[in-house]
């Protein structure tokens, strides 16, 4: 897996001061996606949704989980060209450990990290300074399956 590198940062944006209507479409996206742990294409959310029975157009599907992402509600990460989304509980910002195997995904803090950015970002005379970091590697369980121990 190879990140690109978006235009508009991929961090968890501030939450909309005006929430959007609540749609049937955008309840049924939501709900599966808090029942996955990894990032997925909005083709897979629109594949298990059909396996659950549920008709909800493609183009629906891509059109609320951009939305759900510019408002904060779902986290996405652009890998390979390819944007992955995934619900995240926690609305401030924060990173991710991603399996490049599977896709699952844990938050996690970088203790002391969002004070260098801001140290060295002002050193350079940088502002508004935005930035994301995602670590790749395997999960326990895809490490196991490929016979890798650490």
């Amino acid at each position: 897996m190879t990140r690109t590198s978006p235009k508009t940062p991929t961090a968890t944006p501030a939450r909309r001061a005006t929430p959007r209507r609540t749609t049937r479409q955008r309840t049924i996206i939501s709900a599966l996606l808090k029942n996955l742990d990894e990032f997925v294409t909005a083709q897979r959310v629109h594949e298990l949704l059909t396996e659950q029975g549920s008709h909800v157009g493609i183009a629906t599907v891509y059109r609320n989980l951009q939305t759900m992402a510019a408002d904060g509600a779902v986290d996405v990460l652009h890998i390979d060209g390819e944007a992955l989304y995934r619900d995240c509980d926690v609305q401030k910002h924060h990173h991710h450990i991603v399996c490049r195997e599977c896709g699952k995904a844990v938050e996690i803090e970088i203790p002391g990290f969002e004070q260098w950015v801001r140290t060295h970002a002002n050193r350079q005379g940088f502002t508004d300074v935005e930035h994301t970091v995602e670590i790749f590697g395997l999960c326990p369980e895809c490490s196991a399956k490929a016979g890798h121990s650490e």
